[in-house]
């Protein structure tokens, strides 16, 4: 056992400060059972943690060498990313044009908090799946949600990364991420005499969309051959999306010709805020013009329809600066979104990606009046995201076995949409982002890279570069 010179103590007490104040910061005080191993590390080394220094085998002294940092490196990046931050790239057009595809994105966690992981036997770096296959975390062991005291909370505008609400369930080959969906329209497929929904009382309805969701999910299951496996996910193993909340709990949201409102009241939209159009061309868009209206080419090869109409996503510039170029564009005309299967899925609102609503947004610790009209609204807070045994018989509801009314809901709940509105899977879709989904807060792009160029030709959007990701407000 060595004696510690001054230099170690030093060391020792900077190292047990930064310890105890992250202690402190977590609430977790089984973290003291490392406190010895950190004061010997420092001082006593009386466990031998680098043995294989002295060793006069070479080869073994190289190996542990790497096995060494390599175990070094996961461990700091495990804790980095669980705790601090981590890095997000932008793969979809859902914000454009505030965030565009090849963005790269440092997320603090910090901000809002970082979360206990649910799973905290995983890969480091990976989200649910191997490079080679397989899951990249043992379930085995689950904690519940908890989360540390964060510097600020979700304010409206805010841009946030969550884990995808709907990807409790998904398949593997191919892997399907709106199983849901899925299951509701392989069912409509298999039932195609099923009477109009508008002549059926609540209760008959309510069975019908059950009958949907039991005749897809069986069809998957019986076509393994086809979908694969499905499985399960925890919370923190769920895909990781990125939208802008436009809802708070507590808030009652409506969209109104395409117009969102809040409380009766109509909010500010982000300046960069798109919507799609029908534009008939006389010819096609040159590449300089394209590429200043940021203009992409999947936007042309996704909403090409033939015979120069292409149904392309605009800012209200970019539509003004491109109905402008009158030897090139014969027309600009707004595009009518249709009822695209919104939010609940089970229910018969009418409800387009344009007409949505009113819906109040649950918040901690208030109360909702339930009935068989808004359940379809609920029941996915209720049942999964707060782990309730919710049922339906005989036209009334029942909560863990009990004849209920109304309840009062555990959690916080936001409203998430993309900027890009006719071109995002948002809560229009899958509904509410619970708050224990919360990942953390962009703060900034660290990298960007245009898919549409080379190398050589402008692929470093270097303008983006160190770009704040701000709230519009």
């Amino acid at each position: 056992m060595r004696k510690p010179t001054r230099k170690d103590l030093i060391k020792l007490s900077i190292a047990l400060a930064l310890y105890l104040l992250f202690l402190i910061w977590v609430k977790s005080w089984l973290g003291l059972i490392i406190i010895p191993f950190i004061i010997d590390n420092y001082t006593t080394k009386f466990i031998p943690w680098g043995w294989w220094k002295n060793s006069k085998n070479r080869l073994l002294r190289n190996v542990m060498s790497w096995v060494d940092a390599l175990v070094f490196a996961l461990v700091a990046v495990y804790f980095v990313n669980q705790f601090f931050f981590q890095n997000y790239v932008i793969p979809t057009s859902s914000l454009e044009k505030s965030l565009l595809v090849g963005d790269y994105l440092f997320v603090s966690k910090a901000n809002y908090g970082p979360r206990k992981p649910n799973t905290p036997l995983s890969m480091p770096l990976t989200q649910h799946t191997l490079p080679t296959g397989g899951k990249s975390y043992i379930d085995a062991i689950q904690w519940d949600y908890e989360r540390v005291a964060g510097f600020e909370d979700i304010e409206l505008g805010d841009i946030v990364v969550f884990n995808y609400p709907a990807g409790d369930t998904a398949t593997t080959n191919p892997q399907i991420i709106d199983y849901y969906k899925e299951c509701y329209l392989i069912g409509a497929e298999r039932y195609p005499n099923t009477p109009p929904m508008d002549s059926l009382s609540i209760e008959r309805q309510r069975a019908i969309y059950d009958l949907y969701y039991a005749a897809g999910s069986e069809y998957i299951e019986e076509n393994k051959h086809i979908y694969g496996e499905k499985l399960w996910r925890p919370v923190d193993r769920r895909e990781n999306y990125v939208k802008r909340c436009v809802g708070l709990p507590g808030d009652v949201l409506q969209i109104k010709d395409k117009q969102i409102y809040l409380n009766g009241k109509i909010t500010k939209e982000p300046d960069n805020v798109q919507f799609n159009y029908w534009v008939q061309l006389k010819a096609n868009i040159p590449e300089r013009l394209r590429h200043e209206l940021g203009i992409s080419k999947k936007d042309i090869n996704d909403g090409n329809c033939g015979k120069g109409l292409l149904c392309l996503p605009l800012t209200n510039a970019v539509r003004d600066k491109l109905a402008s170029y009158t030897k090139i564009v014969a027309s600009i005309e707004p595009f009518k979104n249709p009822n695209d299967y919104t939010y609940p899925l089970n229910a018969n609102y009418k409800w387009t990606a344009d007409n949505y609503g009113p819906v109040w947004i649950p918040k901690r610790g208030e109360s909702i009046q339930l009935t068989l009209e808004n359940l379809p609204i609920y029941e996915r807070p209720i049942a999964v995201y707060e782990g309730n045994k919710l049922q339906v018989k005989d036209g009334k509801i029942y909560i863990n076995d009990k004849e209920s009314n109304s309840y009062t809901f555990k959690m916080d709940y936001y409203w998430m949409m993309g900027d890009n509105r006719h071109n995002s899977a948002d809560s229009r879709y899958w509904g509410f982002v619970p708050e224990d989904h919360i990942v953390g807060k962009p703060l900034f792009i660290w990298l960007s890279l245009d898919e549409d160029r080379g190398w050589f030709d402008g692929k470093i959007r270097w303008n983006r570069l160190f770009r704040s990701v701000g709230n519009y407000k």
